[in-house]
């Protein structure tokens, strides 16, 4: 038996499809520089360098995790994964969150250590070095930033390389102290500025996608709004067990039970079919389950209460 697709599930999976192009490029740019940055750092004796390569290899990884959640996402809904494979980018995004947030703390953790003993720092290899990063890194987000917008799943390996972009500024800038000052505790100094960027993106991320796998309200919406807009609908008395969630970027659901005044079933579809418009229109809500009740219905029986055995 074929399942059936929600709505919005098409739309979805194409603006899933037209980013993977973008990431795999994206991969390759990060990928290749990886190896130049890493060595580059080891000749010059750059913490801030380092980090930055450390930082860019888990942007590669990042990438390759993110290009294979898609390629799950795309997958369609079968019996058992009703709602399709929608939240591996969710679970994507979460994994590359959690791994800025470690990558962070060590850059912290080396970089205390270095400000107590500044090490020799080769500065006009560290600034060319640090030059070739930012084309890249530059190039890796024009790549991704509109496929960021309405992906959480992007947006994680658009925020791991534009933490490396700002890596690459603030390498630039303390290879040029280096160079003209002699300012050697500007690597660690900037290596702690690295972190906390890193640390800032990455905390947001994480907590987003917590927030979606808990399936917690969106942020943009507020469920007295909705049942407010609901219950302006013509013959809607009440609407209570209000329930909507995110199930992947860019897709909303919602699930309620309306009360409505007394009336033949068949005059409910209009009821159904205007409370779909204001929902899709007003919060851009496109999956959406309504359960109808007579306004003479027992309220107890249609009451969600885990403490009440099944009937």
């Amino acid at each position: 038996m074929d399942v059936p697709r929600l709505n919005g599930h098409d739309h979805i999976t194409r603006g899933v499809r037209a980013a993977t192009a973008p990431l795999l490029i994206a991969m390759v740019i990060t990928g290749s520089f990886t190896v130049i940055e890493f060595v580059g750092g080891l000749l010059t004796g750059s913490l801030a360098l380092m980090s930055d390569a450390g930082h860019m290899l888990t942007d590669t990884l990042a990438l390759a995790l993110s290009f294979g959640a898609m390629k799950v996402a795309m997958r369609p809904s079968n019996e058992e994964k009703t709602f399709g494979f929608l939240r591996a980018e969710i679970l994507a995004a979460l994994v590359n969150g959690t791994t800025l947030i470690v990558i962070s703390l060590l850059i912290f953790y080396e970089a205390a250590r270095r400000v107590l003993e500044p090490p020799e720092v080769e500065g006009p290899l560290m600034l060319v070095v640090a030059v070739l990063g930012l084309a890249a890194n530059a190039a890796g987000l024009y790549l991704l930033h509109d496929k960021s917008k309405g992906s959480l799943n992007v947006r994680g390996a658009f925020l791991h390389m534009l933490g490396d972009l700002l890596s690459s500024v603030a390498v630039i800038v303390g290879a040029l102290l280096i160079l003209f000052f002699d300012m050697r505790i500007a690597d660690p100094v900037l290596s702690i500025l690295i972190g906390s960027i890193i640390l800032l993106g990455a905390w947001r991320l994480v907590t987003q996608s917590t927030s979606i796998l808990l399936e917690s309200v969106p942020g943009h919406l507020k469920l007295a709004d909705v049942r407010a807009a609901l219950q302006t609908v013509e013959g809607v008395v009440e609407v209570h067990d209000l329930h909507v969630w995110t199930l992947t970027s860019g897709l909303h659901a919602m699930s309620a039970h309306v009360v409505v005044e007394d009336r033949r079933v068949s005059d409910c579809a209009g009821i159904v079919q205007q409370c779909e418009e204001i929902l899709k229109g007003q919060f851009s809500i496109s999956h959406t389950t309504f359960q109808l009740e007579c306004r003479s219905c027992e309220p107890r029986m249609c009451t969600l209460d885990p403490t009440r055995p099944p009937q």
